[in-house]
């Protein structure tokens, strides 16, 4: 390791040579700690006695070769801080923890499993032109076997690669795995950044998920925390007697979910979070990350009025820019609701040097107005427009994730206006819309098969509900619109290109019809929508470039649980260039255009 790119913030491979390495000598142990007063190590190696680390480098740092310690042993630190006190820490650079509520560091050889997705490495894009069909899943709670907490990393597998190519998503992104203390927390508080939850089985066995994902051509997206940790004080807290990697200032040191801010600011920090960023995609192939909770990192407390915390963002900057650099054709998503701007711009052009933002403000708009009963949504009709004023500004991925279906929120389903029947015929409309729009899409477990019940880290998905017929043919209608995503390039070739959208009529504000066209090099389609509660007949507009529309997919058809009994698979264009149409109450047909 580079000490002086470690301090000043410039370490990528900081894993290397921190943590607990292998080799034919044993294990080396090694930690940074530099107000430390003395350290040791324990574990199954020496019956739990003591073992001194000397001072290495600049005295700043820990080491010592135990010959015994062997892959799959338990240790800790022990550190004795400055303050006189004694406290038991888990490894910071840890590829490995014990199952909650323990919290041992685990030795680990990362060596040990070969992946075998040469074929899947050599062709992987970052789908700028290209479908993108996010299925964010939370690993816990996808399935589970009756008397079992969880399944495996390959028992997910089995289970989740079938069901993503049956539906049509080529990517798949895991809610945080890096190990945390709390199931309630999601992943979201970290105490072990560089080592897989236990709770699903060991490093090799997560590698093995992925290496099966890519020999099926699904990308696997990481949820990653650059933000903040757990404030437990076996982890990172407090590491040495000091504030080696929070803020000492509680008025910006604390989150406001309780748990300590990394500081940005601190070379040390950031060589810690951009190599464990490094970590994942090398040495797991994981093929990119979604960050969470980007604002806190461009505004100090994420709040703008408290202003930009520049060195946070040249930290984000240099993190983004060497990841893109060493790796192309990884994804790097923000998840980011504020108007800061550039931030999927390149960094050498000066942004921030994401691949995609969240559009949270699409969600939002889109969800609520759905939630509008509809005879209000004439009021409203231009929040479903209002999107395409900003969108050219990023290249926005749409998100309809885990925080949209809990904490009384109501799921997808549920948040739609009205009685049991209309809920999945609006739902229909709005997800054809979701896919007509332009931009990357992202949906969470569950969302596919209209599932009511908001979605519990502690329960399975409610997979028995496809016995009834309301929900089977919804989610026979969710596997056909996203076959077409998938296999039609009008639809995602030119997300980000001015030429890819247009609208066909944005101003039918008192019948709430929409109608937009997308294109690609070779094609067109034409989705029109009726969001009123009425059948709004004889709507007529002109097609240029048009001889006939040939019909895709009717939200409305039967054979989805709609009430359209008609024969529309043509319609011809008439005098003038214009088409006719009877559009169905809270619908929406899909069109290529001839």
């Amino acid at each position: 390791m580079d000490f002086y790119e470690f301090y000043t913030g410039k370490e990528f491979e900081a894993y290397k040579y921190l943590g607990a390495h292998v080799s034919d000598n044993g294990t080396t142990f090694r930690v940074f700690a530099p107000q430390a007063r003395r350290i040791t190590v324990m574990g199954d190696f020496n019956n739990w006695q003591e073992t001194e680390l000397n001072k290495v480098y600049n005295g700043q740092f820990w080491e010592c070769n135990i010959e015994n310690a062997k892959p799959g042993m338990i240790y800790k630190y022990r550190i004795y801080k400055c303050d006189g006190s004694v406290k038991d820490h888990c490894d910071p650079y840890g590829y490995g923890m014990e199952l909650r509520p323990k919290w041992g560091s685990v030795i680990v050889d990362m060596d040990s499993y070969r992946f075998d997705d040469e074929s899947w490495m050599k062709k992987r894009s970052d789908c700028k032109d290209k479908p993108l069909n996010i299925y964010e899943m939370h690993m816990g709670s996808f399935k589970r076997k009756e008397g079992e907490e969880w399944h495996s990393y390959e028992q997910v597998a089995k289970e989740l690669i079938p069901y993503l190519k049956e539906y049509g998503y080529n990517y798949v992104e895991v809610m945080p795995i890096s190990e945390h203390p709390c199931d309630e927390s999601w992943g979201y508080q970290n105490t072990g950044f560089y080592a897989p939850t236990s709770r699903y089985g060991r490093a090799e066995q997560l590698k093995k998920f992925i290496d099966e994902c890519h020999k099926n051509d699904i990308g696997v997206i990481l949820d990653y925390v650059p933000v903040h940790f757990a404030v437990d004080d076996y982890a990172l807290a407090n590491f040495d007697g000091t504030h080696l990697y929070e803020y000492p200032n509680n008025s910006v040191g604390i989150s406001e979910w309780g748990s300590c801010n990394f500081i940005h600011s601190r070379g040390e920090v950031r060589s810690f979070l951009q190599s464990a960023a490094n970590y994942w995609i090398t040495e797991y192939h994981f093929d990119g990350l979604r960050m969470d909770a980007i604002s806190r990192i461009i505004y100090w407390q994420g709040e703008e009025k408290r202003g930009v915390n520049g060195q946070a963002v040249d930290f984000l900057k240099e993190m983004n820019a060497y990841l893109k650099e060493k790796y192309p054709t990884i994804i790097l998503a923000a998840e980011d609701s504020t108007s800061f701007e550039k931030v999927t711009t390149p960094v050498k052009e000066g942004g921030l040097g994401f691949d995609y933002k969240w559009d949270m403000g699409w969600m939002n708009d889109t969800l609520n107005y759905f939630a509008e009963a509809p005879e209000n949504r004439t009021e409203n009709y231009h929040k479903l427009t209002f999107s395409m004023m900003y969108y050219p500004n990023e290249h926005y991925l749409l998100p309809l994730s885990h925080d949209e279906v809990v904490h009384g929120k109501k799921t997808i389903i549920d948040k739609m206006n009205g009685e049991y029947e209309d809920k999945f015929s609006q739902a229909r409309a709005f997800y054809m819309y979701m896919y007509a729009h332009p931009g990357k899409k992202l949906n969470f477990m569950g969302n596919e098969i209209a599932q009511f019940r908001e979605w519990d880290e502690k329960r399975e998905q409610d997979w028995d509900i496809l016995k009834y017929p309301m929900h089977d043919a919804f989610h026979e209608y969710m596997k056909k619109l996203n076959n077409i995503y998938e296999n039609h390039s009008a639809l995602s070739e030119f997300d980000y290109k001015e030429e890819g959208f247009s609208w066909i009529d944005c101003h039918q504000e008192e019948r709430c019809i929409y109608a937009i066209e997308r294109r690609s090099g070779d094609e067109r389609i034409a989705v029109f929508f009726n969001f009123s509660n009425k059948m709004q007949e004889n709507y007529s507009v002109k097609m240029s470039g048009c001889k006939e529309l040939k019909l895709m997919l009717n939200s409305e058809a039967q054979e989805f649980g709609g009430n359209d009994t008609r024969d529309i698979d043509v319609i011809k264009t008439g005098r003038g260039g214009r088409i006719s149409l009877n559009l169905m109450p809270y619908s929406a047909v899909m069109y290529v255009i001839k």
